[in-house]
C-alpha cells in the first residue's frame, strides 16, 4: 500500500498528538517534525525517533546547541511531504500557508486560523466529501468540533430547529497554567454570539446556532450547556439514538460517579489513553432532559484531543487516498480506540 507522507509543522499540544496518531495509521508515514524550539518537547520527539527539521536559522542554531540531530530545514521537510499538518501557534498557520502553496504541498491548519486561510473548514462526519481532492482545509477548533458533531447528529435525525449554547472554557493548557492561567475570576467573551457559533456555520451554514462563552479558572476540559428547540416533540430515547449516530460521541453518567471533568480525566488515564486524552464528546446521558420540543443537555470537550481524529481524516480526504468518509472515520476510530461507552 502506498502510504501518505505526512509532515507535522509545530510540535506543541496538538502537533505531538497528531504525530503520534499518524504513526498509528497503516496508510500514513510520519516523515518529520518542523519547529523552531529545542526544549523538552523537541527532545522528546527526537527520543521517539522522529526526524527533526529546523524551520529557521535561529532554530537550527538552538537545536545544534542542544545536540539535537537536524535532518534539514523546512523546505527539505516540505519537499518530501504529500501533506503538511500545521500545528504552529495561532496566526502562524496563515503565514505558513503561503510557504506550503509555494511548495505545492497540500496542507491542514488548525481552528485558531481564520476560515479564509483555506476557504474550507472541516469536520469529518459533516463535510468529508467536499474535502476530497482539495489543496487545503482547516480543522475547526475543539469547541466548534463538538458543536458540529452533536448538532449535526440531531440534524441528521430531522430533530434540530435551533440551538443555543453556553460554553465554560478552560483558561489555558495544563502545561502552561503556571504562565497564563487565571485565578479567582471568570472572563466572559465580550460578544454574543461568541466566535464558536459562526465558526460552526463555516462547516454547515444551515445550523441555527448561537453561543456565549466564559473563561473559567481550570484547565482540564471545556464544559458546554445546550438548549435546543427540536423540530417536533420527541422522547429522550429518540434524542440519545440521534446522538448515537455520531461514532465520536460517548455517553457518561452522573450516577456512575463521573460527575465532574476531573473524574472523567482520571477515567481516560485508567483505560490507558495516551496523555489521558478523550477524543469523543462526552455527553451526560442521565442529565439530558427532553420536555416536549425542547432539549437540554451538557457535555465535556477535551481541547487537546478532540481534533486529532478529525485531522487524521482530513489527511485522507485531501490526498484522496480514501474518498468514503465512513471508511476513513472507522479506520481512525479503531486506531485511536474511540468508543461510545468507556466502561
Amino acid at each position: 500500500m502506498k502510504k501518505i507522507k505526512v509532515a507535522v509543522n509545530g510540535y506543541g499540544v496538538i502537533g505531538k498528538r497528531v504525530a503520534e496518531a499518524v504513526t498509528l495509521q497503516d496508510d500514513m508515514e510520519l516523515i518529520g517534525i518542523g519547529d523552531v524550539a529545542a526544549d523538552w518537547r523537541i527532545q522528546s520527539a527526537e527520543s521517539k525517533g522522529y526526524s527533526i527539521f529546523a524551520n529557521t536559522e535561529d532554530g537550527r542554531k538552538l537545536m545544534t546547541s542542544k545536540n539535537i540531530q537536524i535532518a534539514g530545514g523546512l523546505d527539505d521537510l516540505l519537499d518530501g511531504a504529500d501533506v503538511v499538518v500545521d500545528c504552529a501557534p495561532k496566526k502562524f498557520g496563515a503565514q505558513n500557508a503561503e510557504k506550503y502553496k509555494l511548495a505545492s504541498v497540500k496542507y491542514i491548519v488548525q481552528g485558531g486560523e481564520k476560515h479564509q486561510t483555506t476557504g474550507h473548514s472541516f469536520s469529518a462526519e459533516s463535510n468529508y466529501g467536499s474535502t476530497v481532492g482539495r489543496d487545503a482545509t482547516r480543522v475547526v477548533s475543539c469547541n466548534t468540533t463538538s458543536i458540529v458533531r452533536t448538532l449535526n447528529a440531531l440534524k441528521r435525525a430531522g430533530l434540530l430547529k435551533k440551538a443555543r449554547g453556553t460554553l465554560l472554557r478552560r483558561a489555558t493548557d495544563p502545561w502552561e497554567s503556571h504562565k497564563n492561567g487565571i485565578m479567582n475570576t471568570m472572563v466572559p467573551e465580550p460578544d454574543i454570539p461568541s466566535h464558536q457559533g459562526p465558526d460552526a456555520q463555516s462547516v454547515d451554514p444551515e445550523l441555527d446556532v448561537v453561543t456565549a462563552a466564559v473563561k473559567v479558572p481550570q484547565t482540564l476540559s471545556h464544559l458546554h450547556y445546550w438548549t435546543v428547540q427540536l423540530t417536533r416533540e420527541a422522547s429522550k430515547e429518540e434524542v440519545l439514538e440521534a446522538f448515537g449516530t455520531s461514532s465520536r460521541t460517548a455517553f457518561i453518567r452522573m450516577d456512575n460517579e463521573l460527575s465532574a471533568n476531573n473524574a472523567v480525566k482520571e477515567l481516560m488515564l485508567d483505560i490507558g489513553r495516551p496523555h489521558g486524552d478523550m477524543y469523543e464528546v462526552a455527553i451526560w446521558e442521565d442529565m439530558l432532559k427532553v420536555e416536549g420540543d425542547e432539549l437540554y443537555y451538557a457535555y465535556l470537550v477535551d481541547n487537546q484531543a478532540i481534533v486529532i481524529p478529525e485531522t487524521i481524516d482530513a489527511i485522507r480526504a485531501l490526498t484522496g487516498i480514501e474518498s468514503n468518509p465512513e471508511k476513513s472515520i472507522d479506520k481512525t476510530n479503531r486506531s485511536l480506540g474511540i468508543k461510545q461507552r468507556f466502561i
